[in-house]
């Protein structure tokens, strides 16, 4: 019985080291060797400045930002603003590994004008008296001709965590009018929400076990669901009908850590984050089911956490480290299919070569093994003596300007395309 209680023991060991070792390695026993500030478009110190709220010191904590375009009939962005979600209190509030001290400081949601460079938060119209609002993921779709936008935000609140359903009019940008509140029980840990029409979305959920377990349970096992990197966790479509009720659809299980999603913008394809494993899924999606294929996977130098689709194929992914009081790095990517920039000989030349991202002062290559699919590069990275946390990466294509929140730092890091600083 010992012995075959060790060979089962030791094949278990072995599987867990082929499929994470190079992330325990990397990401848990040894920190990466990141310079002071990195920016891909010129040096950080010219080129990137963090805005602030010099007045509450309340942009901080911000998990997540998207942008809110406003088109007009023929579907040309006319304006594009920032939606940020934050979280002051995040310190002392996380229900997935911790602390769960003090649900009471209340989030909030920031607008960012990509146009004047103002910054307001947002205010919360009818939003029910007593109801947490703790956002962390959120998508917002486009307004079209002066018409309202539909935003969900999911809401991390203390006695469930649910998805919070909001409008938004672009002739009061500052203000959320408060919808509804969708609840489930499939919504155990969810985290991010990529729209695919204006009442349907896809929503990952992040955690099967998490702080909210009694006892020793909650204190222990989301911990071995994140480190043993169980793939528990998935991605499911939801649609909100007329009446609230929704319909919830499993479009794809056994996700390890399933973090961040991204809709391509033709629909067709989906990116979820998977942070344990340090990769991000790629999935053909069908949009008149909605139902998922796995495509490929891409391998990144860090523990991803959320993904946006830029309207060209970059996609950019970013590190997160909870460490309270420490300095964490950051770091930020774009993932782009070889096909994409070159003929099949380059792409059998990436393939085959054992280095790739070489102007970063820390290579991407250093740490994750070359994609025979898809090519990363790093835009931004910090040991954080500039800018750490990073959890969230945008850039505008129209300008060329790169933007990065951060899940505890102060403020919204802004990189522009020619120098600000000198």
């Amino acid at each position: 019985m010992f012995y075959r209680f060790a060979a089962v023991l030791t094949t278990l060991l072995a599987v867990y080291v082929y499929r994470s070792g190079r992330v325990l390695y990397y990401h848990i026993l040894t920190a990466p060797a990141l310079p002071k500030g990195y920016f891909a478009g010129g040096d950080y110190r010219d080129h990137c400045t963090v805005i602030k709220d010099e007045i509450d010191n309340r942009l901080t904590h911000c998990e997540h930002f998207i942008f809110w375009d406003h088109l007009d009939e023929e579907d040309n962005v006319t304006n594009r603003l920032i939606l940020l979600s934050c979280d002051p209190g995040r310190r002392a509030w996380n229900t997935i590994m911790g602390p769960m001290d003090d649900p009471d400081p209340s989030g909030d949601l920031w607008i960012y004008s990509t146009e004047t460079g103002s910054l307001s938060p947002i205010t919360l119209a009818n939003y029910p008296e007593g109801h947490d609002f703790h956002p962390t993921g959120m998508d917002a779709y486009p307004s079209k001709a002066g018409a309202p936008s539909n935003l969900f935000v999911v809401n991390h609140a203390r006695q469930n965590s649910t998805i919070e359903q909001l409008v938004l009019d672009p002739a009061q940008p500052t203000v959320a009018t408060y919808v509804r509140t969708l609840t489930s029980p499939y919504f155990v840990a969810p985290n991010a929400i990529a729209l695919t029409s204006p009442t349907s979305f896809y929503l990952t959920t992040e955690h099967l076990m998490t702080r909210r377990l009694p006892g020793l349970f909650g204190s222990i096992l989301p911990t071995i669901e994140t480190i043993g990197g169980l793939p528990l966790t998935w991605v499911a479509h939801i649609t909100v009908l007329p009446d609230g009720a929704i319909q919830h659809k499993f479009a794809a299980l056994g996700i390890v850590f399933a973090n961040g999603v991204a809709l391509s913008h033709d629909g067709l394809h989906l990116a979820v984050a998977s942070s344990s494993l340090a990769k991000v899924h790629f999935y053909r999606r069908d949009p008149s089911t909605n139902e998922l294929t796995h495509d490929r996977d891409v391998i990144v130098p860090f523990g991803s956490d959320n993904v946006i689709w830029s309207p060209s194929p970059p996609i950019f992914t970013d590190v997160v480290e909870n460490k309270p009081g420490a300095k964490a790095p950051g770091w930020a990517v774009s993932i782009r299919p070889i096909g994409a920039r070159g003929s099949e000989d380059q792409k059998d030349s990436h393939s085959k070569t054992t280095g790739y991202d070489f102007r970063a002062p820390l290579s991407a290559s250093a740490i994750a093994p070359a994609s025979s699919t898809d090519e990363v590069e790093t835009i931004f990275q910090s040991d954080g003596s500039v800018y750490g946390t990073s959890s969230t990466g945008l850039i505008d294509t129209r300008t060329g300007t790169f933007y990065l929140t951060s899940l505890f730092e102060d403020g919204l890091l802004v990189c522009y395309p020619e120098p600000r600083n000198t």
